[in-house]
């Protein structure tokens, strides 16, 4: 399994009054490495892929250790849990770039790809499912399954 990976620059604004990133800027993190993921990886060659839009679901984050302002970026690595027919999910780990193992946050999001001109949601396309499997977790398929066997009807 592949994993997206996303330098996130910190701001100074981004820090609350008790010294360390608010917990609400982690979304904003987050949206920056979903929109790289989604937006500007998928694409390549023309591709309309996710380019008509998505919503977010549902996100679930779980704050490990406080991130303090620096001036180097932090990794996020992002790669897919779970495909349904109408629906995806994320996973992420915000980590130190220079010591992978200090993780600041794990979180997951559940995207819908949205019709924006009809203003609903849509079904994956066949080649957006292509792109996505290539980052399908391979534990989500359980032991016995090729990651192309977790896909959700």
């Amino acid at each position: 399994m592949a994993r997206h990976i996303y330098r996130c620059p910190l701001r100074w604004s981004d820090m609350d009054a008790f010294g360390h990133v608010n917990n609400v800027v982690f979304l904003r993190y987050l949206e920056e490495a979903r929109i790289d993921f989604m937006f500007r990886l998928a694409p390549g060659d023309g591709s309309p892929s996710f380019s008509g839009g998505s919503v977010v679901a549902r996100h679930e984050i779980d704050y490990v250790r406080p991130l303090v302002h620096r001036h180097e970026p932090v990794v996020i690595e992002s790669w897919v849990t779970r495909i349904a027919a109408a629906s995806l999910t994320i996973a992420y780990e915000v980590k130190e770039a220079d010591d992978p193992e200090q993780v600041y946050v794990r979180a997951s999001t559940v995207v819908v790809p949205y019709n924006l001109a009809e203003g609903r949601p849509r079904r994956i396309s066949a080649e957006e499912k292509s792109f996505l499997r290539k980052y399908l977790d391979d534990e989500a398929a359980g032991p016995d399954d090729k990651p192309e066997d977790a896909l959700v009807a």
